[in-house]
């Protein structure tokens, strides 16, 4: 005769009442995040199978797990191509190790699954905080955290898409006046720019900005919106040069893009900077990997981690952070920008 099974489960309460394992946890230990109507369902269930909080499990809960959690959406190829993430990961992954914390590092295909994630990680106490990055207006992400305070949230994003939530923001405003300043300043008249995705808050304030500015210079302005990846910076290039009137300037929302640019750009028998000036959002080593090295618009990534970090510490500690601002942005001149030439 087979011994029956000694110890019911979270999975064993979440098949019989038709709902999955981080409802049952919810619901089990009093968290906001399922229906009442799912909640009771899902307690008398475990009633009735005789389920037992497990004494470990629930000490552990209550216990640091000293892991920062990320959920990564975007796609291999990008993050494979753009320095971006993997400097700013790496400056906190380094500040974290001192304290014995480390990185919990997710890739998901959609926000959909990174959502599924999320929501997991708060039913299971995973991690003593999150970082969030990309964040979109209206994102979802954001509504969930607001809901469940208990696992602190440091977002990447501007405060206005962030909700209640502690953000740490680049000053995307001032860096897009930068750029016009400084391209208006060298004489351009006509510029354009190949965005980042119109869904991201960040985006956002580029596009506004970058239109305010060019017209009170009286600026051509010229931008199409992009996913970031190489291609669709050699693609959107390649549009911006077969129009009628040409820009004498683009700007790239990233480095990656940028190079893609170039490579057009010579190949069409264009002089960079003489016939077509080009410039970076973000700096990095792509930047001075070219000929001519790209002007770029920099901040210092890595150097983020000694600011962040000790936001993170305080906030798992239960203690009020105010939003924080990135260091400021600057323009770096290399060979790839200069006075648009003009015909005799």
């Amino acid at each position: 005769m087979a011994s029956a099974k000694s110890k019911v489960t979270i999975t064993d309460v979440a098949k019989a009442a038709g709902v999955s394992n981080s409802a049952v946890s919810y619901a089990l230990n009093g968290k906001p995040g399922v229906s009442e109507k799912t909640r009771k369902r899902v307690l008398e269930v475990a009633d009735s199978m005789g389920w037992k909080p497990n004494s470990a499990a629930k000490a552990l809960s209550a216990a640091r797990t000293h892991s920062i959690g990320v959920v990564m959406t975007a796609g291999s190829k990008l993050l494979g191509a753009e320095p971006y993430f993997m400097e700013l990961l790496a400056g906190i992954g380094v500040e974290l190790e001192k304290e014995d914390y480390s990185l919990l590092l997710r890739f998901a295909r959609d926000e959909t699954e990174a959502l599924r994630v999320h929501r997991n990680w708060i039913a299971a106490g995973s991690v003593d905080a999150v970082l969030i990055f990309n964040v979109e207006i209206g994102d979802a992400r954001v509504e969930l955290y607001q809901q469940h305070p208990e696992v602190p949230a440091l977002v990447f994003s501007d405060p206005s898409v962030s909700g209640t939530l502690t953000t740490v923001s680049s000053n995307d405003a001032d860096g897009a006046r930068q750029i016009v300043r400084y391209l208006h300043d060298l004489g351009h008249r006509h510029i354009a720019r190949v965005a980042g995705p119109e869904r991201f808050g960040h985006t956002y304030i580029r596009d506004r900005v970058f239109n305010e500015e060019t017209s009170n210079y009286a600026m051509a302005y010229d931008c199409l919106h992009s996913d970031y990846l190489p291609e669709e910076g050699r693609e959107c290039t390649e549009r911006l040069l077969s129009l009628p009137n040409t820009p004498t300037a683009i700007v790239y929302d990233n480095d990656v893009m940028t190079v893609e640019g170039l490579h057009v750009a010579l190949s069409k028998g264009l002089r960079v900077p003489d016939d077509l000036s080009l410039m970076s959002w973000d700096d990095s080593y792509m930047c001075t990997a070219t000929t001519p090295s790209l002007t770029a618009l920099a901040r210092d990534i890595p150097k983020l981690g000694e600011k962040i970090v000790p936001m993170l510490y305080a906030m798992i500690d239960g203690k009020h952070v105010d939003n924080q601002l990135e260091p400021n942005y600057h323009v770096v001149t290399r060979g790839s920008t200069a006075a648009p030439h003009i015909e005799a």
